[in-house]
């Protein structure tokens, strides 16, 4: 089960131009459903949200482009801790088709285990990568 109104409002926060809202991440409740565990606009704040037994998803906005034209890009990340049994890496595969019925929209999905790759240079790498062409000097 998910909280799909909840996980549809924090997507369009943080893909709307008028909010500061950078991320969103959904988590697995004691039940076992999937609701919206918080936002922010913090990347730091943002990656202390996972740990090595939980699991979840994230939307993550970040500014790509050279001096010429910046654009916002977006980023389905799934987070499964390498401390998390092998039912609920499993149920989490299954249950990504319910996110990306709520997050349509993102230039790049990650899969990961490690803190690492939820450094804010590390998804902007993934999210340029996949954008193809790069001119400028970078931002």
């Amino acid at each position: 089960m998910m909280d799909k109104d909840a996980a549809y409002q924090a997507y369009e926060d943080v893909r709307s131009d008028n909010s500061e809202t950078n991320w969103t991440v959904l988590k697995y409740d004691s039940s076992n459903s999937i609701i919206v565990d918080s936002t922010g606009v913090d990347y730091a704040e943002f990656v202390d949200k996972f740990s090595d037994n939980e699991r979840g998803f994230a939307f993550v906005r970040v500014e790509t482009g050279d001096e010429m034209s910046k654009r916002k890009k977006f980023a389905l990340v799934t987070f499964i801790g390498s401390g998390v049994g092998a039912l609920k890496r499993a149920r989490c595969s299954t249950d990504k088709s319910k996110v990306k019925e709520v997050f349509k929209s993102f230039a790049v999905e990650i899969l990961t285990s490690e803190k690492l790759e939820l450094k804010i240079d590390r998804i902007k790498d993934e999210v340029v990568k996949a954008g193809g062409a790069n001119y400028g000097t970078g931002c």
